[in-house]
């Protein structure tokens, strides 16, 4: 049976935006750590232009988490 704390954790969208931000963070830092690993610069490009778009995303979850942009107004 589920207790009604852990059901509230599974619901919250905040606990679900926290956890995204980390994978998002984990990713952005494996991007740009491989981005210095190779020497192709196209590859290179690649992987810093990838982390600088989760780098945006991970932004709109902070604005959504903080309320900051309209949209996300409570």
């Amino acid at each position: 049976m589920v207790e009604a704390a852990q059901l509230e954790v599974q619901t919250d969208p905040l606990h679900h935006t926290a956890k995204i931000k980390d994978s998002l963070d984990f990713l952005i830092r494996h991007l740009r750590s491989d981005a210095t690993m190779v020497e192709e610069p196209k590859a290179q490009a690649l992987f810093e232009t990838t982390a600088e778009v989760l780098q945006g995303l991970r932004t709109a979850y902070q604005h959504y988490e903080e309320g900051e942009e309209p949209a996300f107004r409570r």
